[in-house]
């Protein structure tokens, strides 16, 4: 890990240098690049600093632990001694997440759409579990987050929750959420004990930039509006402020109801239609290229399994990496570094190998 960290901090003053040149501002894209790249260089740079003082405050105080005859010393050493071995854990996280070479994407805003599957109101429940675990998540990191659309279920889960995520390596993060997630749970209805199994499916998309050339014409959109329904007061059933879209080339029909206003509504429902008919257009480009297994690597199909939340022994299994953990109470609190980092590690050693 030492070799490639050093490697990366030479980069940051060759970088630094590129930033520094005059004519640096005629070319904008590479400018954002570089500038990315700074950030991500910078912060690897602060935390290995920071893992650097921690190792040698660890080496200290188990120094002076061997020597300590006075046993409240002792005992404070030792509890310092604990805490510090938790931050080196922290940092040496964060430091695995930014060896691995910064993607322009990696801080694009994302719009992440949650469905209940299979199993009915208990996968419904679920969804809601999730968008907890995803908004806890993003709270620890200093994310932004937006709903854009819900449908809610009686029971009071969500048949359908779409939000959209913006900050520092958010896609980085979030980009292999995507696919089939699986509960193993006894549902609060069941009387005799029994472990369901529900699955949600879960489809993260990109929002578009302005350098995203998505051409939506007006004449192409059918758009209709209609009373809400639902929860969110009284007003949902007496104005017509829900809006339905439909974008006649492609099929695709995105609706919004939550806001009370018809124009937020058709705001947020064009920013979602952009990002799905830019996301049939890069996975048309994709499939263009290669059809090979080892290209569509993390391609986040949402037929494929991809994670199992198993409550009665506490576990999750990202079925991808073979990895198991036995926190799923912590997880479920939006503890997701272990499964987000150890997924951007994975695939892009795929990237490498393929």
């Amino acid at each position: 890990m030492e070799a490639k960290v050093q490697q990366l901090l030479k980069r940051l003053h060759e970088v630094e240098g590129l930033l520094g040149q005059p004519d640096i501002f005629s070319d904008q894209k590479a400018y954002r690049q570089l500038a990315q790249e700074h950030s991500q260089l910078s912060q690897l740079k602060e935390i290995w600093d920071r893992l650097e003082k921690i190792e040698r405050q660890l080496q200290d105080n188990q120094a002076l632990l061997s020597s300590e005859q006075d046993l409240e010393m002792a005992q404070l050493l030792r509890d310092e001694i604990d805490q510090l071995e938790k931050e080196r854990v922290v940092c040496q996280k964060e430091v695995e997440i930014l060896l691995v070479p910064p993607d322009p994407r990696d801080s694009r805003n994302i719009i992440m759409e949650l469905r209940a599957g299979t199993g009915g109101d208990e996968a419904a429940l679920f969804v809601a579990d999730c968008v907890r675990m995803y908004r806890n998540y993003a709270d620890s990191k200093g994310w932004k987050y937006e709903v854009l659309s819900t449908s809610a279920s009686e029971v009071g889960g969500y048949k359908e929750y779409i939000l959209s995520f913006s900050g520092t390596n958010v896609f980085r993060l979030m980009q292999y959420e995507a696919g089939t997630h699986r509960v193993q749970r006894v549902p609060e209805t069941e009387t005799q004990g029994r472990v369901h199994t529900s699955a949600i499916t879960v489809a993260v998309l990109l929002e578009p930039t302005e350098d995203d050339e998505i051409r939506i014409e007006e004449k192409d959109l059918r758009i209709e509006t209609y009373r809400a329904s639902g929860a969110g007061g009284q007003h949902v059933n007496t104005t017509d402020s829900a809006v339905r879209i439909v974008h006649i080339p492609t099929g695709t029909v995105v609706t919004c109801q939550d806001e009370r206003s018809q124009h937020k509504n058709r705001d947020k429902a064009m920013r979602l239609l952009s990002a799905r008919i830019s996301e049939e257009q890069r996975r048309k480009a994709h499939k263009e290229m290669s059809d090979t297994r080892s290209e569509q690597v993390g391609s986040g199909d949402r037929s494929e399994r991809i994670r199992t939340y198993n409550f009665p022994q506490n576990r999750v299994t990202d079925h991808r990496i073979n990895l198991t953990l036995y926190k799923l109470d912590r997880v479920m609190e939006g503890d997701l570094d272990d499964l987000t980092v150890a997924l951007v590690n994975h695939f892009y050693q795929e990237k490498l190998q393929s």
